[in-house]
Order: C-alpha cells, then sequence, then structure tokens
C-alpha cells in the first residue's frame, strides 16, 4: 500500500512501483506464450476517482473492472460512490424482501427506507467498501502482488482506520448480544443480522489484514525538501500507533528536483536500527519532465520492497510483569513510538481498546487479555519508547 502526505507524487510512485513488481515477473515466464490471466500478473489498484492513471497507463478508465495495462499488469479502478450505492441497494432491498418493517425493530425499518443517493455522507461506509473490496482482489488468487495506491482519498490513515470505526458503530448502535438475542425471537431478522454479522467479520479480517507483516507493507512517500523533512516524523507517528507494517520510505525529488536528504536523514533517526534493514529508505530521483505516460513511469525505477514479517510499532508490544501477584501485581506495556509534539499525547481507555491520540490522530490500541482487567495507573514516553503501566483492577479481577 503506497501513502503518504498528499502532492508528494503517490500516484506516479505507485505507479511506477507496480510495474517494477509485475517486471519482475517476466524472468518466470521468458519463452513462454503471453498471458493475462493467472497468478503471476500485478494488479495496481486506485481509489481516486478523479485518478490520472488510466490516461498514464493510456487504457480506457473502467470503474470496478480491472484493465490489461501491459502484458504483467492490469489497472482496477475503484469508484468509491459507486460501491457505496450498490452495497445499500444490495442491503435494503435484502431487507424489504424479508418483510422487514418498523413493527419488527424501528431503526431497522428506518434504514431500510434511506435511499443510496443519502448515503455520501456515511461515516467510515465508502471506506470500509473500498478495503473490503481491495482485500477480494488480493485474495482472489489472480494476481501475485497488489499494489494499492491510496492518494486521493483525503487522510489515508482515516481510510485504513474505518474496520474499527466501522465495528465500533455497530456495536453502539446494535450491540452483538442484542442482535443476537433478537435473531433468535424473531426469525425474521435472522437475515439481517446476518448481514450485520457478516460486515462485523469482514471489519475484523480486513484488521487483521492490514496489521500482517508477512502479507501486507506499506510504502510511505514524502517530498524532498523542507516539507518532508517536517511529515515524515508525524507520518511514521502514525504508521507505529495503528501498528502499519511499514516496509520502506521513498522521499521523492519531484520536478522540482528538492534536496531528498532532509528528509532521509530525519527518517533514519525515526527508525533507528530499522532504517535500511527492516524499512528500507530510498530517494525518488526526478525526471526532465513529468511521468505522463508509460514509458516515463517506467524511468523512475521505483522498487517497492517486498513484505517482510516484521511488525512495528503497536503491533509489536512489549508485556512485562514488574512485581507483585493478585491484586498487588504491576505490568507494563510499552513500544517504540514515534512522538511530533509529545505534549498533545493523549491516553483513554474504551472496553478492551486503549486510546492511544498522536499527532491529534486517536487509535485503539487491543490491549493483551491480562490487561484486559486492569487500570491504567501511569504513562511516559522515554524519548522513543511509550511506556503504560498496568495495576489489576479489584472491579473485574477474578478473586482465588
Amino acid at each position: 500500500m503506497v501513502l503518504g502526505p498528499g502532492g508528494s507524487g503517490i500516484s506516479a510512485i505507485a505507479a511506477a512501483g507496480a510495474l517494477g513488481v509485475a517486471d519482475a515477473q517476466r524472468p518466470a515466464r521468458r519463452g513462454g506464450p503471453l498471458s493475462l490471466v493467472g497468478d503471476d500478473r500485478t494488479l495496481l489498484i486506485t481509489v481516486d476517482p478523479r485518478s490520472t492513471l488510466p490516461e498514464r497507463l493510456g487504457v480506457f478508465r473502467v470503474a470496478g473492472e480491472p484493465v490489461a495495462a501491459t502484458g504483467e499488469l492490469d489497472l482496477l479502478h475503484l469508484d468509491p460512490l459507486g460501491l457505496l450505492e450498490r452495497a445499500w441497494t444490495d442491503f435494503t432491498a435484502a431487507l424489504h424482501a424479508v418483510g422487514i418493517g418498523r413493527h419488527l425493530l424501528p431503526v431497522v425499518g428506518t434504514i431500510a427506507d434511506i435511499d443510496a443517493g443519502e448515503l455520501t455522507g456515511l461515516p467510515g461506509a465508502q471506506e470500509f467498501l473500498l478495503l473490503r473490496a481491495i482485500r477480494d482482489a488480493a485474495t482472489s488468487g489472480r494476481w501475485r502482488a497488489v499494489v494499492v495506491d491510496l492518494s486521493g482519498l483525503g487522510d489515508p490513515y482515516a481510510v485504513l482506520r474505518s474496520p474499527t470505526v466501522l465495528t465500533a458503530a455497530l456495536d453502539r448502535l446494535w450491540p452483538r448480544h442484542a442482535r443476537l438475542a433478537q435473531a433468535s425471537e424473531k426469525p425474521a431478522l435472522a437475515s439481517v443480522v446476518a448481514a450485520v454479522e457478516s460486515i462485523d467479520r469482514d471489519c475484523h479480517d480486513l484488521r487483521e489484514l492490514l496489521g500482517d507483516p508477512t502479507g501486507t507493507a506499506v510504502h510511505l512517500v514524502v517530498p524532498g525538501g523542507e516539507r518532508g523533512r517536517t511529515t515524515v516524523t508525524d507520518h511514521v507517528a502514525l504508521t507505529e500507533v495503528m501498528g502499519l507494517p511499514l516496509r520502506s520510505v521513498l522521499v521523492n525529488e519531484g520536478p522540482g528536483g528538492l534536496d531528498t536528504a532532509p528528509a532521509t536523514t530525519a527518517a533514519r533517526t525515526l527508525l533507528g536500527a530499522d532504517a535500511d534493514t527492516a524499512v528500507h529508505l530510498a530517494a525518488v530521483h526526478a525526471l526532465d519532465t513529468e511521468p505522463a505516460k508509460l514509458s516515463q513511469l517506467r524511468r523512475l525505477s521505483v522498487q517497492l520492497a517486498s513484505p517482510n514479517g516484521h511488525a512495528r510499532g503497536a503491533a509489536d508490544p512489549v508485556l512485562e510483569h514488574l512485581d507483585g501477584d493478585g491484586l498487588q501485581a504491576r505490568y507494563r506495556l510499552s513500544w517504540r513510538q514515534t512522538l511530533p509534539r509529545p505534549e498533545e499525547l493523549a491516553l483513554g481507555r474504551s472496553g478492551d481498546d486503549l486510546l492511544v491520540t498522536v499527532g491529534g490522530f486517536r487509535q485503539p490500541v487491543t490491549l493483551p487479555s491480562v490487561l484486559r482487567r486492569c487500570r491504567v495507573t501511569d504513562a511516559d514516553w522515554d524519548g522513543e519508547r511509550l511506556i503504560v503501566q498496568f495495576r489489576p483492577d479489584p472491579a473485574v479481577w477474578p478473586q482465588r
């Protein structure tokens, strides 16, 4: 997944990287027939409704259908609004088909009456459907590698957090224990509950997939110059608190030939021992002209590193039992966490999650099972790691 601050050349670098991944598959087929299908191809996905990638790759703009761009590369242009409207139309049609009405469950009857065209502002819905479509493509077996251009949708981290937001919203609007009980009491609701349960399972599946360092690699693109030096800190911090498997930081020189050294140096300092080992640092050198054609994209020579199984940040926490037993026990949870502005760090608690706010972005971090019956007693940041201490909560800690 290729992401970064807007205006950093993310689309061009994602396309050039996808071409590099696709070209790497050529030797395995040398001498064989040309194939436009099969699991040795690469898929490039764009989620930007106004993406210029179809024009750059010289293919027709066909939303929702993969189009062959080269002998090894396909392009899939996803339309967020189209996905939302189709999914909602199917969902409400299913509600009406089983005769759901306000006398069974008022909130469901109200939902069923909402037209698909009214959903443009429903929080998290478009982003969740986009991620589900990306997952379905990645797990279909049709492509060996999938490269996702996450530019064009505002905050990419909000997009990646959407499964967490949606599953929390579902549980607030219709708690799982309540919907399962109502399904057993009112058989007509069974199909509706099954649909909601399917969405909830998809949310959990997406969270696992996005954080899986053996199958997913995140590539951060930042511009050169002073802007790159200042923004790389925020973006590395967000990948860490979200537990995203950051695999490379690519500093884009861009058409203006910006100096890549400041951002590269800042990234190396932030990453510490991970720099150039677990996380690849590289500069993308500018071309004479803006890469507007396939041949020019190839000249960027971008190499996207494959997943390496190395978890980072909140996905790789260290849990320690400091001392004591029973209600007197003390535990410590820590992970490597960059803080661009330490004074803005905030912690909260919601059920089994620790709510961590970094750089104005709040992320739920699921606690290990032993800490779910504990309360936070202290928190600190030593310049490299976020350290949170816990003690058992007498109200819920099991008594011997």
